[in-house]
């Protein structure tokens, strides 16, 4: 596999670490249901403290899968998928054309 193959596949290690929990998938799920959805308004959807929460959502932005605009007092979450879209297809197209 060439070196270009495995800085793609480094370069999403953190991206498939922020998928692997089941929270933040059930987070992303909801947000694509229902967006724009505050903390609190997340929290009644999930089983979480308002601070685990608030710390699942710091990992989805950190990785650009989520953003939030403020209005007011709120933090409104919305999903952003447009870079990690991205970077998954830059992995298959470099898994394709190296592995095949």
């Amino acid at each position: 596999m060439g070196q270009r193959a495995i800085e793609t596949f480094r370069s999403c290690i953190p991206l498939f670490q922020a998928l692997s929990d089941p929270y933040r998938q059930d987070i992303i799920l909801l947000l694509a249901d229902k967006e724009p959805l505050t903390v609190n308004e997340i929290t009644e959807h999930l089983t979480l403290s308002r601070p685990a929460v608030s710390h699942h959502l710091k990992i989805l932005r950190d990785q650009k899968l989520v953003s939030n605009v403020q209005k007011g007092t709120q933090r409104y979450y919305s999903l952003e998928l447009e870079d990690a879209t991205q970077l998954l297809k830059e992995l298959i197209d470099t898994v394709e054309i190296t592995c095949n």
